[in-house]
């Protein structure tokens, strides 16, 4: 299936089954997130990923009581980075040069340019920063979960200040973005599953400058 299939194929599932998706696929979904392109390479978010059903179900009226946050398989929760710092920014150049085997003289002076733009910036406008980057990862899972025939629920709809208080994510230097249910539709049940996708036509989406 290529990958204009698969979207065509995909929904944001109303209903789920609450059948287990195999970790394998899982762990490509995952995957796929992490090797999203991101600015700088800086990377500056994080997924928490939840199969526990006790923490799915608390989880559940954070996000004003949607359905598939239970019926669900996995709830992925997209987390960006609260700020930019010195430090978070040294670490990821100090893994990258040490894996590449490159010494830290190689991206100095790119660093200090890199912090000199982003560090005099407010915590909002590099959260937000951040946040966009998480949602580059977020559209790469939601692509892959639909190559591999796995249903997924994007979801803005929560509380982000509680979810945060939730999984104690102020204290990681991280705020909650997005959270992604993944599963499988439970097709009998779910009143979108069988209408036609709508979407722009090509031609009124795209400005073409020749």
């Amino acid at each position: 299936m290529s990958l204009i299939e698969a979207l065509n194929w995909r929904y944001a599932t109303k209903k789920m089954n609450g059948e287990a998706v195999q970790q394998e696929k899982v762990d490509m979904i995952l995957e796929a997130a992490r090797l999203a392109p991101t600015s700088s390479g800086l990377q500056p978010f994080k997924i928490i990923a939840i199969s526990n059903p006790d923490k799915k179900k608390e989880l559940m009226p954070l996000a004003f009581n949607q359905p598939q946050i239970v019926d669900a398989s996995h709830v992925l929760i997209f987390a960006a980075w609260d700020n930019y710092t010195h430090e978070n920014i040294d670490e990821v150049f100090n893994r990258t040069n040490a894996e590449r085997g490159i010494p830290a003289s190689a991206t100095e002076e790119y660093v200090a340019r890199l912090k000199g733009m982003l560090i005099p910036r407010t915590a909002e406008e590099n959260f937000q920063h951040a946040a966009r980057q998480a949602y580059i990862g977020f559209g790469m899972a939601i692509a892959q979960a639909a190559m591999l025939k796995v249903d997924t629920t994007p979801m803005e709809g929560f509380d982000n200040a509680k979810v945060d208080e939730f999984l104690g994510l102020r204290e990681k230097g991280l705020r909650s973005v997005s959270i992604l249910t993944i599963g499988y539709r439970d097709a009998e049940n779910d009143w979108l599953v069988n209408l036609k996708k709508v979407r722009q036509s090509l031609v009124d989406f795209v400005i073409e400058y020749k």
